[in-house]
């Protein structure tokens, strides 16, 4: 899907009043924050979307830079920010357009990032590590394939769903600290609602 394809196919679903995925940030996200992150961490989102995640986290005293393909989407989010008195450094792109300067972060948010086919998903991984300092933390959360059976969320091509085995793949060059698969009751937002299979990942950058 070519960039503008790929923005014209997210504005029409951000372009409403609600916030799709909900105002609240990704559950486990707080957990993961709580655990490895400090304030004033520099801290990456991918595909911030209305900015629920990034908000969140530069309320924590975070400092906080995002990207999402949807201009519709972060106009939403500079707003909500402005609603809550933070700053983030939002630019309109998608992964392959984002600057992933080297050993800039101190950790990487990547929330339902599941609009990645495989070729996309490996060169996410590999801008990740690049881009994380020594020791920095990636935190993913993602839908498994029997989200398929459960149709509360993510998307529906089995290619684009996680397995433990795939992370494991793809994490070269990191430190899985935690890997794992559940299945949970999920409330963000109309397009996140129900009971849900995940997985979640945290995995460090090797020093």
């Amino acid at each position: 899907m070519s960039f503008a394809d790929a923005t014209q196919f997210w504005n029409e679903r951000f372009d409403k009043e609600e916030f799709i995925f909900g105002k609240e940030p990704n559950e486990f996200l707080v957990q993961k924050t709580a655990q490895y992150l400090k304030p004033n961490n520099s801290v990456l989102c991918i595909a911030d979307g209305e900015g629920r995640n990034g908000v969140w986290l530069a309320k924590q005293g975070m400092r906080v830079t995002g990207f999402d393909v949807s201009d519709i989407a972060l106009a939403k989010a500079k707003q909500f920010a402005n609603e809550n008195q933070v700053s983030i450094q939002y630019s309109l792109c998608d992964t392959d357009g984002f600057d992933w300067r080297e050993n800039t972060y101190d950790a990487v948010i990547g929330i339902f990032i599941q609009f990645a086919d495989p070729e996309m998903r490996a060169r996410i991984f590999k801008q990740v590590h690049q881009t994380l300092k020594p020791g920095g933390l990636f935190i993913l959360q993602g839908y498994t394939p029997k989200q398929l059976e459960y149709k509360t969320g993510g998307p529906s091509l089995i290619e684009h769903l996680y397995t433990e085995e795939m992370m494991r793949e793809l994490s070269q060059g990191f430190e899985i600290l935690e890997l794992e698969c559940y299945e949970k009751e999920l409330s963000e937002g109309p397009r996140h609602t129900g009971m849900s299979a995940l997985l979640g990942m945290v995995a460090k950058k090797s020093a």
